[in-house]
């Protein structure tokens, strides 16, 4: 019996106009190029690049960053003892739109050079001193395990009143629009016009983080909501108030009593550094008698034990001494 072939499926013709121009012009897949040589020193060869939030002297210096969400995992991997290149850079550089990550460098001996994402960061710390035992020893410690469920608790702290307070203040608190042009809007273009419509949505969109957490909203103007400072404030420092009493409770000078700064205390740190760095108190541009100052609260919380931590992990992580 013969064997029977399976006709090839039909197909519209071409067009005959369409079909000159492919005979004229046709297809052809070029071999990859590489990178531009201006785009090498963004990774490294020997070192993994770590994408923050930053100017891109203090980048240069590896200073801290000026985002609390990159401050908090660029302060773990210094502590844990991972050498990293840090590169400034913006949300639009990052494969999932958002910072920090870690870029691999270039020579590395893994199966994959992909982003690190920061949901990934403390087990990518812990597979490097497993794999490099020559690298910098670690002083992170973890929370005891009978803290864990308590340390999540207060982890809302961070994550809520002190983040509403950090985003009112450096986004809506007028008394700080040129740190908002310094960090974001004077980098993005020289233009006024596009500066002053970039800062409009940022303030939009802080609006819109503060009022997702809770009943923030004091009313509105001209159809716009309006955010209950004086709340957001106070919520912060009842916050910070409640943290240096867990601080003071510990023995250890570190949270729930780790023998090591955790990554619940990078988190703290991340938002007490940045309010006492840049939003002090008296003196700075625009205060006025009796406003409240977010690194003013900072200090004074409790009997000055978040102003003790905050020293220790500046000396700890990046060798600054106040």
């Amino acid at each position: 019996m013969a064997a029977t072939t399976t006709p090839p499926p039909w197909q519209w013709p071409i067009p005959r106009p369409l079909q000159y121009l492919f005979d004229a012009v046709p297809l052809r897949v070029y071999e990859a190029t590489e990178l531009p040589a201006r785009s090498q020193p963004a990774t490294s060869d020997t070192l993994p690049s770590l994408y923050v939030f930053a100017t891109a002297e203090d980048a240069r210096r590896g200073r801290p960053s000026f985002n609390p969400g990159c401050l908090k995992w660029q302060t773990y991997l210094r502590l844990a003892g991972v050498p990293f290149r840090l590169v400034a850079s913006t949300n639009h550089a990052s494969p999932t739109g958002a910072l920090p990550f870690l870029l691999p460098p270039r020579s590395t001996t893994s199966c994959s050079t992909s982003p690190i994402p920061s949901s990934q960061l403390a087990s990518y710390a812990e597979k490097t001193h497993a794999v490099s035992p020559s690298t910098p020893l670690s002083v992170v410690a973890n929370i005891p395990s009978s803290s864990v469920l308590r340390s999540e608790a207060y982890q809302s702290l961070v994550d809520h009143p002190l983040r509403n307070a950090w985003l009112y203040a450096l986004y809506l608190d007028r008394r700080h629009t040129s740190l908002l042009d310094t960090f974001y809007t004077g980098p993005a273009s020289s233009s006024g016009l596009v500066r002053a419509t970039l800062r409009r949505q940022l303030r939009h969109a802080a609006e819109g983080e503060i009022l997702k957490m809770g009943s923030y909203l004091s009313g509105a103007a001209a159809g716009t909501a309006v955010v209950d400072g004086d709340r957001v404030v106070r919520e912060a420092g009842e916050a910070l108030e409640a943290l240096a009493g867990v601080l003071a409770e510990s023995g250890t000078g570190w949270f729930f009593g780790a023998e090591g700064p955790s990554l619940f205390d990078c988190a703290v740190f991340a938002y007490t550094f940045l309010m006492v760095e840049y939003m002090a108190g008296p003196g700075e541009k625009g205060s006025r008698e009796g406003d409240v100052w977010l690194g003013d609260m900072v200090r004074k919380a409790g009997e000055g034990e978040l102003e003790g931590h905050r020293v220790r992990i500046l000396r700890a992580a990046f060798g600054e001494g106040s």
